[in-house]
């Protein structure tokens, strides 16, 4: 496990995890604009297709991770590329069914999580064996997937016809 545990807050984990969800599904409402060049954060690229495929991943992999605590089975080990190689797939336009089939999904699991986090005793979420993250951990590490839709920012169309990320002040309204 990690050195660096998920911060946690006072939030109830599976609103957190339905908020980051809304964040996301917000951020992707403007990606239509989306000229199709690769954007560069850190030392990745994202495209629209990867933010979604990246927050929906991580999903699953804790949601999988959570569920094997709950039944005291090991997890299956991280095979994931994670955001380290940009598929052909992600380089696709993304659309307006796009969208839709990114809400389908994305609400679906952060339905499935708060179904298995209220299941939860109160006691339970915050109880680990050794190193492993806590059910309440692992959802606000979920939670942390906002950095790859925010990579990709809110798009906007402007007049050349070129997309542009908004300005921080633009940013700052979004929050």
């Amino acid at each position: 496990m990690a050195d660096e545990r998920p911060e946690v807050d006072d939030r109830d984990p599976a609103d957190a995890v339905a908020q980051m969800v809304a964040h996301v599904l917000r951020l992707a409402e403007t990606w239509g604009a989306w000229d199709g060049g690769p954007l560069p954060i850190d030392d990745r690229v994202y495209t629209p297709h990867k933010a979604i495929r990246r927050v929906a991943d991580h999903m699953i992999d804790h949601l999988a991770q959570l569920e094997a605590h709950v039944a005291g089975a090991e997890p299956l080990p991280d095979r994931w590329h994670g955001s380290s190689m940009t598929t052909p797939a992600d380089l696709a336009p993304f659309t307006p069914e796009d969208l839709d089939e990114a809400r389908s999904r994305l609400e679906r699991l952060a339905r499935l999580w708060r179904l298995r986090l209220a299941a939860i005793t109160p006691e339970e979420l915050d109880r680990a064996e050794g190193e492993a993250y806590t059910p309440h951990e692992m959802a606000f590490c979920v939670v942390g997937s906002t950095y790859y839709a925010d990579a990709d920012g809110r798009l906007r169309r402007i007049s050349s016809g070129r997309e542009q990320a908004p300005s921080v002040s633009d940013e700052l309204d979004d929050r």
